[in-house]
């Protein structure tokens, strides 16, 4: 396993020695990140929801099953997980559910983002989101 890892980084050796010691970590981390994209690596969406204090307990529930469904109605969604904060630290700024969506890559996002159904799942939450946070990372492992 390891002269593999070697291996893989022999690559991107050159980098470390033309870049300052400050910037051969970001580097390293530019050069395995284009490693990884070339791979199986899944690409995972995650989206935050902080609701309105409007928004009933009934309309955050129908919220929250519209999105469970997009898994059985949108084909490149491969997994789909969510739950509430229950954090203790107290650093959650409002927002109260995490739902994460897996692609097997980017390509899959990008069909998701337009799908009509998925718009229409966003047109459902207008009214009763406040604010909503999306980060999109490679799932390195």
């Amino acid at each position: 396993m390891r002269s593999v890892l070697l291996a893989g980084l022999i690559p991107f050796a050159g980098l470390a020695a033309t870049a300052p010691v400050a910037s051969a970590p970001v580097a390293l981390a530019q050069a395995q990140a284009a490693a990884f994209s070339s791979t199986a690596a899944p690409l995972r969406h995650v989206v935050l929801f902080d609701f309105r204090d409007s928004a009933t307990p009934a309309d955050i529930a129908r919220i929250e099953a519209a999105f469970v469904a997009l898994r059985g109605k949108i084909r490149e969604v491969k997994g789909l997980e969510w739950g509430t904060n229950v954090s203790p630290e107290n650093l959650a700024n409002g927002f109260t559910h995490c739902f994460i969506v897996t692609f097997d890559d980017a390509a899959g996002r990008d069909t998701y983002l337009p799908h009509p159904d998925h718009k229409a799942f966003v047109a459902l939450t207008g009214p009763y989101i406040e604010k909503a946070l999306v980060v999109d990372f490679v799932a390195f492992r």
